[in-house]
């Protein structure tokens, strides 16, 4: 009896979700062009934030707020992973390093790989890419060294000012914003400044975009980089 209570509820509330979208959906008139918002982005970006990539201009000017909220939870993701482990008397208790092919080739590609993150989120204005995949492009070169040496571990401590440093730095930014033009993260440096507007399309454009992808880039680069150190220790009983 309560299977079939609980079958018939859960119908019944699909059949209600399902009317609601089609009463949503049933506004919208078949083959008009109703984004709106989406086209004001489009017909207004350069002029407004100095940038080519459209859609890196809404991640960090338009919704600039809700990227730090990403940047936030991703923090509290890194804080989880060191509170888990806290305490607890961790070092790499691996006792062969990797192949000849793995360890030549890292450090080969460990600079490149390291300056192609740097480039992608220094870019973000103009190619795809940004400040997440840059750091995190940044991060698999730690995990590089990780996997070919036993005995590397990251500088934790540095790691881990660098990262507090470059949040507090997009924080700040955000607030000049605030005290300047009213509302967090007023693009300062490109409405206030004039900065960039006789570039747009080079790299020194873009407003206050490259600087905020850029400490975005170190901040996630650092903090996946701490995830991978600490998910890479064992415990060592003593």
């Amino acid at each position: 009896m309560v299977s079939i209570l609980k079958r018939g509820l859960a119908i019944i509330i699909l059949l209600v979700i399902g009317y609601w979208l089609a009463q949503g959906l049933s506004g919208v008139p078949f083959g008009q062009d109703k984004m709106l918002v989406g086209q004001y982005y489009l017909n207004h970006v350069k002029q407004q934030t100095g940038a080519v990539n459209a859609v890196t201009a809404v991640v960090v000017n338009y919704r600039g707020f809700d990227t730090l909220g990403e940047v936030t939870v991703l923090f509290i993701a890194s804080t989880g992973v060191g509170a888990l482990l806290w305490g607890k008397n961790r070092k790499r208790t691996a006792r062969t390093e990797g192949s000849v092919v793995l360890t030549t080739g890292t450090r080969l590609l460990v600079p490149f790989v390291i300056l192609f993150g740097a480039y992608i989120f220094i870019h973000g204005h103009l190619t795809p890419g940004g400040g997440f995949p840059g750091g995190a492009t940044i991060a698999t070169a730690f995990l590089l060294l990780y996997m070919a040496f036993t005995m590397y571990e990251i500088p934790y401590k540095a790691f881990e000012k660098t990262e507090g440093i470059v949040g507090m730095g997009y924080v700040v930014v955000g607030l000049i914003g605030l005290a300047i033009g009213g509302y967090f993260l007023f693009d300062w440096i490109w409405q206030t400044w004039g900065w960039g507007h006789n570039n747009i399309g080079r790299l020194f454009s873009g407003g206050f975009i490259p600087v905020i992808y850029t400490i975005i880039g170190i901040k996630v680069g650092t903090e996946l980089s701490g995830i991978i150190d600490n998910m890479l220790k064992e415990e060592v009983k003593e």
